[in-house]
């Protein structure tokens, strides 16, 4: 089955990060890369995102 793509706005809800807050930690290497669909158009893989929301649980517990 291939992975969902998820827009800013859906990765900004599930995170609960702003979107600057997700362009510095991805220039800093903290956060995943987007898929680059076209000139002006990204989506980050949704099991990319899942597996860094459950990297972060890890820390924390």
């Amino acid at each position: 089955m291939p992975d969902k793509l998820l827009r800013r706005p859906e990765v900004e809800a599930r995170t609960g990060l702003s979107r600057s807050t997700l362009y510095d930690w991805m220039k800093r290497g903290e956060f995943p890369r987007p898929v680059k669909l076209g000139t002006r158009l990204v989506a980050w893989r949704e099991s990319e995102i899942s597996a860094w929301l459950d990297s972060r649980e890890k820390r924390v517990a």
